[in-house]
């Protein structure tokens, strides 16, 4: 076994120190909606996203998590999904439930512990959003309970399954990383009574690019009772935003754009007279936007080449299923 390998031969996870500042995300209105978190000197996560191809792998120090292989016609994504998985968060406790409640600033600054903490967290290098807002709050009927909805958007995987890109576009699935437990598990009913008080902790997903899709991080029996009580589940989502070398160039493209709109409203209001406006009402609020969007918008998931390609990939996905056929391509 070669240097940085290990038996089935997924590229080793190197540990580094941490090292990252947190600042705070308002909305338009000053109101708390995450932490942007800018994370150094650490080079390579030790949950970690391989690639080789149009096949990929998750791996949790060293350890296969999930193999998975886009279809030819890019309408989803094929996948298996091992035990290996362990989730870098303690148990959380009642008591700390019913102290944060209604806090979901304070429960970004818990989870933000954690995954500096953890060598096993999904965390590199670069700028992150840890978010108490989610995009899949926003696409549930009116009709439609919340365990309905919840349950319609939970990824099946058994331990294989598909990730539907052509009826569920633009990241609108949640894929467990491990088995979700049933309504009468014993860690089930103790989330299910404080889903019903409203101190339920938040579940934890990471938006991962590649599978357009959420990997639920921690908060996989919390994410069940919210559906056992049809109750909306908390959400903290974390996602990759735009790269610390990049936010100067386009914060200072953003302002360029706000100057040369002034610049035209002005040259219009000389050959038009004083009736046409300076422009502030149009383009202050677009800048607004393109500033905002350079701390939340989501990022492209960054992944390393798998050593040995597509044929090692194969020699690791026939480990782990036992030498099932699976993918059948």
């Amino acid at each position: 076994m070669s240097d940085g390998q290990s038996a089935i031969g997924v590229p080793a996870a190197a540990v580094y120190a941490l090292g990252m500042q947190r600042s705070d995300v308002t909305r338009d209105d000053g109101t708390w909606m995450g932490l942007s978190l800018d994370v150094q000197d650490r080079h390579q996560p030790g949950l970690c996203v391989f690639t080789a191809g149009a096949h990929l792998l998750v791996s949790q120090m060293s350890q296969p998590v999930l193999l998975a292989v886009v279809d030819e016609q890019h309408e989803g994504v094929d996948f298996w999904r091992t035990d290996g998985y362990r989730s870098f968060v303690p148990p959380l406790r009642a008591d700390a439930g019913r102290a944060l409640a209604g806090s979901p600033e304070r429960w970004a600054h818990r989870f933000a512990q954690y995954l500096i903490d953890s060598p096993g967290s999904p965390l590199h290098e670069g700028r992150w959003l840890l978010s108490c807002e989610s995009p899949l709050r926003h696409w549930r009927h009116a009709d439609a309970s919340h365990a309905e909805y919840w349950s319609s958007i939970l990824v099946d995987g058994r331990p294989n399954g598909y990730i539907d890109w052509f009826l569920h576009a633009h990241s609108w699935e949640v894929l467990p990383l491990r088995p979700m437990p049933d309504a009468d598990d014993s860690r089930v009913k103790a989330y299910r009574k404080q889903a019903r008080e409203g101190t339920l902790p938040p579940v934890l997903l990471w938006w991962v690019s590649g599978l357009d899709c959420h990997l639920i991080l921690d908060g996989h029996a919390r994410f069940a009772a919210a559906v056992a009580e049809s109750v909306e589940p908390p959400l903290m989502q974390l996602h990759r935003t735009v790269p610390r070398d990049d936010l100067a160039t386009r914060t200072e493209k953003a302002v360029g754009f706000y100057e040369d709109e002034l610049a035209r409203f002005a040259e219009l209001s000389a050959v038009h007279g004083p009736a046409v406006p300076d422009g502030a009402a149009t383009a202050g609020p677009q800048l607004v936007r393109l500033l905002h969007d350079l701390y939340t918008a989501e990022q492209p998931t960054w992944a390393w080449p798998l050593p040995g390609g597509e044929k090692q990939w194969r020699r690791i996905a026939r480990a782990v299923t036992d030498s099932q056929d699976w993918p059948c391509t």
